[in-house]
């Protein structure tokens, strides 16, 4: 699918192509004129709105939908659940670019696709994180100058964790740090490690303090879900038993990193990616070093509408 496809609505205001640096991503294109209906609509509900009251976020995800004709939210969902995709990118097509704007579409786009899990580092159902020269966090989320290794989120966690959003509000100063994603079909080693009888056993996850969440996690490398194979695996937050689950860990993510199915894409900002965690690990390049490096991102996370 090289060409856009448009869609058969009254009045034509999305298109899907395949994206240009993944045969397997989406790219879909949406009418600035449909935006700006869209953002005209919802201006008048302000962030803490959304924070406070649930089905505020849902009323948003309406709104884009009828702006976009009704069709939008059911083709997205169906592209986040098919097996051979299950990932889209999407954005405001610079017809705005404040913040609170940001939030407002992502919080559609994944209402649309089904209800965003609490998220405890930030307290509410999103984050906003900035990637800076320096931090002291105590993670690779936000150490622009280290490789983010291929993981899937929500592992240390017990809500089930379907989908991913990420979105880029700004940019400044800032090369490399590309989003890396691997499809797990794409993967040519996996079978050497889902079918290993320690690709079946839980493994404990524990997050470190900035997550809030104290409580381990106990989930299998591998197991099958309504979508396949699925995968749920972090690198810096798996506590293995013994040796033997350490070098098979080990040995699984060198795999990954090496995988010639890893592929960077680049995302501007007022863009978002939308993928399936169960089928899809992602991660990031690593920065070139600056003392402005500046980056904002937002992520939710979620589970599908039933």
């Amino acid at each position: 699918m090289n060409a856009p496809v448009e869609l058969d609505l009254a009045q034509q205001t999305f298109s899907i192509a395949s994206h240009p640096q993944h045969h397997r991503l989406r790219k879909i294109e949406l009418s600035e004129d449909a935006l700006a209906r869209f953002f005209e609509t919802v201006k008048h509900i302000d962030v803490q709105n959304l924070q406070y009251v649930p089905f505020m976020r849902h009323v948003l995800a309406y709104e884009l939908d009828r702006a976009l004709g009704g069709s939008f939210g059911a083709t997205i969902s169906q592209i986040a659940r098919d097996r051979l995709s299950g990932g889209f990118t999407v954005g405001v097509q610079r017809v705005t670019s404040d913040s609170d704007d940001y939030v407002k579409f992502g919080t559609a786009v994944a209402h649309l696709l089904g209800t965003s899990n609490h998220d405890a580092m930030s307290g509410t159902y999103y984050a906003r994180f900035f990637v800076k020269d320096t931090d002291a966090s105590d993670s690779y989320l936000r150490q622009a100058y280290r490789l983010f290794t291929l993981h899937t989120d929500g592992t240390y966690v017990e809500e089930e964790t379907h989908w991913l959003l990420m979105m880029k509000f700004e940019e400044r100063n800032a090369t490399g740090g590309e989003s890396r994603l691997m499809h797990l079909d794409d993967w040519k080693e996996r079978d050497d490690f889902a079918l290993d009888p320690m690709g079946a056993l839980p493994i404990v996850y524990k997050a470190p303090g900035s997550k809030n969440v104290s409580v381990p996690v106990e989930r299998p490398l591998f197991f099958h879900s309504e979508f396949g194979l699925a995968m749920s695996f972090i690198d810096q937050f798996a506590h293995p038993r013994n040796i033997a689950e350490a070098r098979f860990l080990h040995e699984m993510s060198d795999s990954m990193e090496r995988s010639p199915a890893t592929k960077e894409i680049t995302l501007p900002a007022g863009e978002l990616v939308v993928a399936n965690n169960y089928f899809w690990l992602h991660g990031r390049a690593p920065f070139k070093r600056h003392p402005e490096l500046h980056r904002e991102l937002m992520r939710q996370r979620g589970t599908f509408s039933k």
